[in-house]
């Protein structure tokens, strides 16, 4: 919206900054942080105040690690809703308004809707249940169907959505997939992402600051692949108007940072899946718009190793009745070798941040 100042130019020279993508960058990232700060103990006194606490499993269903737990019973959770404010209004302020923008800002929504509801039911129903799987798959099905026609209604985002990247390549695998595949791949991408993020919140400080990498990594892919010349010397796809994310990723970095403020051990709030399961799904939307789907993988890594851990448990146990970790996810494995939380935490933001330069690296490496 603050784009417009930009044709005041005229008036005052220093207006043209706003014409810059950089420029709104830097801003969208420092207002995010600012929103962050200001509305944050307000809102999370009133979830204290509301009683709005994490429901956390028992001794029967985890064992030693609801001992270890015990100290965060009574955190309020739903802390998702200042990340969400933070990231919509920094981004509506600073971004220039098109279909990418538009579009990731709306799976942002409509993920941090399905996240309040089940975050809402387990706080009222006083259990970690939530909402059952299969209507956060219904929510994200439809996410992936109202995304894709924004895409589509638009000429010039309708006719690259066809094409297909992968990282070490210099060219386009394919410029003409057919719809059917777009949709089911485009709802892997963010059912995945949304999911693997939402598995990675289980401890404070972990899901959130790796966030920050994430976003970091992604919001240079969206400068890249927005900027003609850097494209093409890089041998990415170059998409019009797809730097604006970067605007959005600048957004979701600083709001990241405020949340870690509060969320690191011994945390003062949880983001819940308010949080994690709308963060996950707008990293996921970004990596699909600007054609790093595959890059999302080696990006995020720590958050594919926490869902990996999670599916090789289940099927390790159904097929042969062992356990191939003390407890999934990946997180809990460790913590019940004896490494305290903090320990966890720190190694797993090293490692996150090592993923994002991987990430970044094959952007170069083609």
């Amino acid at each position: 919206m603050l784009t417009y100042l930009s044709d005041l130019e005229h008036l005052f020279g220093p207006m043209r900054l706003f014409r810059f993508i950089s420029f709104r960058a830097a801003f969208g990232g420092f207002t995010a942080v600012l929103i962050g700060f200001w509305i944050a103990p307000g809102l999370f006194a009133r979830l204290r105040r509301w009683k709005m606490e994490q429901a956390l499993r028992d001794q029967k269903e985890v064992g030693k690690l609801a001992e270890l737990h015990a100290g965060k019973k009574n955190t309020p959770t739903m802390g998702g809703l200042m990340i969400f404010i933070s990231i919509f209004v920094s981004s509506i302020l600073w971004a220039t308004p098109n279909v990418y923008v538009i579009t990731a800002l709306l799976v942002y929504a409509g993920l941090t809707a399905i996240g309040f509801l089940d975050d809402y039911l387990k706080v009222s129903k006083k259990n970690s249940k939530g909402l059952p799987g299969r209507f956060k798959l219904v929510g994200q099905a439809v996410l992936t169907i109202l995304a894709l026609l924004l895409l589509y209604m638009d000429p010039g985002a309708s006719a690259r959505m066809g094409e297909l990247w992968v990282p070490f390549y210099k060219h386009m695998v394919t410029d003409s997939l057919p719809i059917i595949v777009v949709v089911v791949f485009f709802f892997f991408v963010l059912a995945g992402s949304s999911n693997a993020i939402n598995l990675t919140d289980g401890v404070d400080g972990l899901a959130i600051g790796c966030t920050v990498s994430s976003a970091l990594a992604f919001g240079i892919m969206a400068y890249a692949a927005g900027n003609s010349i850097i494209s093409d010397y890089l041998f990415i796809s170059y998409l019009p108007g797809t730097g604006e994310l970067t605007i959005v990723c600048t957004a979701m970095l600083g709001a990241s940072l405020v949340f870690l403020w509060y969320n690191a051990h011994p945390a003062e709030v949880f983001m819940g899946d308010t949080g994690s399961l709308a963060l996950g799904g707008l990293i996921g939307t970004i990596a699909f718009l600007i054609h790093q789907p595959f890059t999302l993988v080696i990006v995020g890594g720590i958050f594919v190793a926490e869902a990996l851990s999670v599916i090789i448990q289940v099927i390790s146990f159904k097929t042969t009745g062992k356990r191939v970790f003390r407890m999934s996810p990946l997180h809990h494995h460790f913590e019940l070798k004896g490494w305290h939380e903090n320990k966890v935490v720190i190694r797993f933001w090293i490692l996150s941040l090592i993923f994002a330069i991987m990430g970044l690296s094959t952007l170069k490496l083609r």
